[in-house]
């Protein structure tokens, strides 16, 4: 059986769960995770134990925000999925973040998580410090 877009919708909605066990059952053995953020730039967490602990820290680094699942497609055994996540502050401030994944599957399971994202930001302030 290869990856349809409503499993890979069903991946979506266990990472918006939180279900660390419900995570892995879609990872092959050999799985690989690039985290969107962290030393490398981000970090590679390599097979089913390191994948899981990366997982399970990337989750707690966006917590307080809500997940939002996006639209996804795949061709062959590759893929992509954007998301995005939002927290509101008390005082009535959106953070927001937005992302996709790439993704490598080994039939209907995945390989390869390769995350991305973006967050908001004045890109001017960059150039201000260059002059």
């Amino acid at each position: 059986m290869d990856m349809t877009v409503e499993r890979l919708a069903e991946f979506g909605a266990a990472w918006k769960k939180k279900d660390l066990d419900l995570l892995m059952e879609f990872m092959t053995d050999d799985c690989v995770f690039v985290a969107s953020v962290g030393i490398e730039p981000g970090t590679t967490f390599r097979g089913r134990e390191e994948v899981r602990r990366g997982f399970a820290l990337m989750l707690a680094y966006d917590e307080g925000y809500e997940s939002q699942g996006g639209e996804a497609f795949i061709v062959g055994d590759r893929g992509a999925s954007k998301w995005s996540y939002t927290r509101t502050d008390e005082d009535g401030r959106v953070h927001e973040v937005h992302g996709c994944d790439i993704f490598a599957f080994d039939g209907d399971r995945i390989r390869v998580k390769d995350a991305y994202r973006r967050v908001r930001g004045d890109i001017g302030d960059a150039a201000a410090g260059q002059a």
